[in-house]
């Protein structure tokens, strides 16, 4: 599972994404699959860049904010401590993030698809991804 942010101020967005993929190389990329009636995929095609912040087990309950299955009066950057890059948000307790910058968007089926290239990575020991697998959240050998 990830966690991506976009935007500055009261013009930010995030999402919990479970569909991407990374394609190795100079530079990496990251294609993003995101619904296009979201906040998210506005913001990104203002700003052009995102930050992908990937989630460990701990993380489920931001998970469930971001992905708007759990409130969070005030919206969900209230319930996670952020600082501002050039990005987009950074949420601190996730440290294992990509900052990309968007190469193209384009709309594909009922989703769209971000595509972004990788301009820095930041990466800590992660131990216990959140994983996300009929309908539930899992650790690699518990449900959570």
């Amino acid at each position: 599972m990830t966690l991506v942010t976009a935007g500055t101020g009261r013009r930010r967005a995030g999402l919990t994404v479970s569909s991407l993929f990374v394609i190795e190389g100079e530079p990496g990329r990251i294609h993003l699959v995101i619904g296009p009636l979201t906040d998210l995929w506005d913001v990104i095609e203002e700003t052009g860049r995102c930050v992908v912040h990937i989630a460990e087990a701990k993380h489920h309950a931001a998970s469930d904010v971001f992905a708007g299955l759990r409130p969070s009066p005030g919206g969900p950057f209230e319930s996670v401590e952020t600082t501002q890059s050039d990005w987009g948000p950074v949420i601190a307790a996730m440290p294992n993030r990509a900052y990309c910058t968007m190469s193209s968007r384009t709309e594909v089926g009922w989703s769209g698809i971000v595509e972004t290239q990788v301009d820095r990575v930041e990466l800590s020991e992660a131990t216990e991804p959140l994983i996300h697998h009929r309908g539930g959240y899992r650790g690699l050998g518990e449900l959570l």
